[in-house]
């Protein structure tokens, strides 16, 4: 252990108990955090914050921060592209989100960073984005945008919905949130069938699914999934995963939902699907282009509930994200592995 001050800068908003409680994690932490050089947020647990400008004193100071720091909370969104250069001395960045990896490939830090270890918040969304799947698939069974639609409209024409139980749910990606998906799945009673990148030796009860498929087992599931949920990373291989083939596959009338990342569904081959009335839903929290364009078709159509990429977003999430940089502080000062490390080669 090395009794060396260690000077942490938080770039994005905190809550002040929480900036605290990384105070508290050790003496040896010098932590910097002012509110008045970082945006404020639109909504609880908003990283991005609102539109923001430093005036030219607060911008040197800030500067000056970014040049000391060996551990950065957060990615600096003022200064994405020469965060490189403005801190060479940043040792380690604990991001606030979960999915980086491309975020990391496409900005260079890989290379122009080579020193620095990028730890994600792969996790910390786990709960609430299971949640806002089985909302999802709860929707469309029990025919709330119909429902919406009827009261707006003061029409009384009753229905029947249908029920979870016994339904097939195929989930493309069983990290954290994966597994949270299928154990609140099987709470309702479905066959949950699961993809992983690696299955050898896995034990499946751990996983929560009835079945387990590989990779290249992929459109095996397909078929058999009356719901599917896209949840894994957006690497070069998962690009548009989810083609017009691949929707071809799945059941007529089947619901798609995905919490994963926009690139991982051909979104023209979607609305064609939709309009078809081949694929009988979606509930969509990512898209290829963000924010959604104001032209796109599905913000008009009957069977898509558009979500603006806040599945993930909850009130607790800071405190979580905040419980688990503390604990990889203590890690990172006693050179333990950290938690989430991201393989920059494999983008996750």
């Amino acid at each position: 252990m090395t009794n060396k001050r260690k000077n942490i800068l938080i770039a994005s908003y905190l809550e002040p108990a929480l900036v605290e409680k990384i105070r508290a994690v050790d003496s040896r932490l010098n932590v910097v955090y002012d509110p008045a050089l970082i945006a404020a947020p639109a909504f609880p647990a908003d990283h991005n914050g609102l539109p923001f400008t430093r005036i030219p004193e607060q911008e040197e100071m800030w500067r000056g921060y970014l040049k000391q720091t060996e551990i950065l909370f957060d990615f600096d969104r003022t200064h994405l592209e020469d965060l490189p250069e403005l801190a060479p001395s940043v040792r380690w960045l604990q991001a606030t989100s979960s999915g980086i990896g491309q975020k990391l490939h496409n900005l260079k830090y890989d290379e122009r960073m080579p020193d620095t270890v990028f730890t994600s918040a792969r996790g910390v969304h786990a709960r609430p984005l299971a949640e806002f799947c089985i909302m999802i698939m709860l929707a469309f069974n029990k025919k709330l945008l119909l429902t919406i639609e009827s009261q707006r409209e003061k029409k009384w024409a009753r229905f029947a919905g249908t029920d979870l139980h016994g339904k097939t749910i195929g989930i493309i990606g069983m990290g954290k949130v994966g597994v949270e998906v299928a154990r609140m799945a099987k709470c309702f009673g479905m066959n949950v069938l699961g993809m992983k990148r690696e299955v050898q030796g896995v034990e499946m009860s751990a996983l929560n699914v009835d079945e387990l498929f590989g990779m290249n087992q992929f459109e095996r599931i397909l078929p058999r999934s009356q719901y599917l949920v896209l949840i894994t990373p957006h690497t070069p291989e998962t690009e548009k995963m989810i083609g017009r083939k691949q929707l071809e596959m799945l059941p007529r009338g089947a619901i798609l939902i995905n919490i994963g990342r926009g690139a991982l569904v051909d979104q023209h081959e979607l609305i064609k699907s939709l309009e078809s009335g081949h694929l009988g839903g979606a509930g969509l929290d990512v898209f290829e282009e963000e924010p959604l364009p104001p032209d796109s078709p599905l913000w008009n159509m009957e069977n898509v509930i558009v979500s603006p990429h806040s599945g993930s977003t909850s009130d607790s999430e800071n405190a979580l994200i905040v419980e688990l940089f503390c604990e990889n502080l203590r890690r990172y000062l006693n050179g333990e592995p950290l938690l989430n490390v991201i393989n920059t080669e494999k983008m996750f």
